[in-house]
């Protein structure tokens, strides 16, 4: 009697049988895949492999423009920009805003100038308003809801500077704007007052405004007509100096710029974070006459939150202004002589 073969010596030949048609097939897998890993192994070998500890991260605070930027290890290459995208001062995107504009227009010319080219030549409240656009607002009142627009650094500043023009950027329903006209009528002064703002509002704005603001009419907030309704009702004056420029900041300063329309003095009361309120600076401070005065609102009030006061320093920094506080707005120094726009 032959004795019987081990039962793991049997499994064994049966999966050795049934392996035996396939072997040059499996032989021929193993060759590629490790011909194609070796081939992949030695390219990547070749290439240098990056440093992050060289890679350079571009933060736009005020140290960067005055010192080298600091190099420091990062993990995420995708996160940074190197040094050779960015130079360690300005000019880069973040600081490259237009300094020269358009042949000045003369101060007696500018509203002339704005009506033709915004309003066919005629004012804005020429027949101002229909009685049907009367009927959808608030009574204009002599002195419209604002937000430090009596404080004591508008009649200084008008009584220091004279202007014969004024931009202001952020009018909401009239306040600061004629205020200033008054300040401006009773110091014998008759500047024009353009009032950049695009008289929408702001998302949920009616929630603390409701008694102050009309009821919206097919999606229209009625913040331009009863801007214009409250400087109508200040006489016609104040209708012929106080102008509404109803555009973005953005838009509205860069076609200023261009057509030569400069001002004296400036107050910047727009958006408050940060990054607004940085690109109104930059962009007003083009249409700057040397020697002119920029100030604005919101520096020590619970509004900025430190947009507006981190955008005002760090602009103060890059140009080598000061800054004075006061009250709740702040006040830079004059816009020094052959910086950007052209003296009358």
């Amino acid at each position: 009697m032959k004795p019987r073969p081990p039962a793991g010596a049997s499994s064994a030949s049966a999966v050795t049988a049934r392996l035996r048609p396939h072997l040059a097939r499996i032989t021929s897998f193993l060759i590629v895949f490790a011909v194609g890993y070796s081939v992949g192994l030695l390219s990547s070998s070749s290439r240098p492999s990056p440093k992050p500890s060289q890679t350079t991260i571009v933060r736009p605070h005020a140290a960067h423009l005055t010192e080298a930027s600091t190099t420091v290890p990062a993990p995420n290459a995708t996160a940074v920009a190197t040094a050779t995208n960015y130079p360690r001062s300005p000019p880069h995107d973040l600081f490259r805003f237009r300094e020269e504009c358009g042949e000045p227009v003369p101060s007696e010319a500018v509203v002339p100038t704005l009506l033709e080219k915004l309003f066919d030549g005629e004012s804005p409240y020429a027949g101002f308003p229909t009685p049907q656009t009367a009927a959808l607002l608030h009574p204009a009142k002599a002195r419209p809801r604002g937000w430090g627009s009596t404080g004591a650094v508008f009649a200084e500043l008008i009584e220091t500077v004279r202007p014969e023009v004024i931009v202001e950027l952020g009018a909401f329903l009239g306040a600061s704007a004629l205020h200033m006209a008054a300040v401006s009528r009773n110091l014998s002064l008759s500047p024009a007052i353009l009032c950049v703002d695009d008289f929408r509002g702001w998302p949920a704005f009616r929630e603390r405004f409701r008694r102050d603001v009309p009821p919206p009419r097919h999606g229209d907030a009625l913040l331009l007509p009863q801007f214009m309704a409250n400087v109508a009702a200040a006489g016609a004056d104040a209708a012929a100096r106080v102008l509404p420029l109803p555009f973005s900041t953005a838009s509205a300063i860069a076609a200023l710029c261009g057509w030569g329309v400069y001002a004296d003095l400036i107050e910047v009361d727009a958006g408050h974070d940060f990054h607004s309120a940085w690109a109104d600076i930059n962009l007003a401070w083009a249409v700057l006459r040397p020697g002119g005065v920029m100030f604005g609102h919101d520096y020590f009030t619970s509004a900025d939150d430190r947009g507006v006061r981190r955008a005002v320093t760090l602009f103060a920094k890059v140009k080598g202004l000061t800054i004075r506080p006061h009250g709740q707005h702040w006040v830079l120094s004059p816009k020094p002589r052959g910086h950007g726009a052209k003296a009358r």
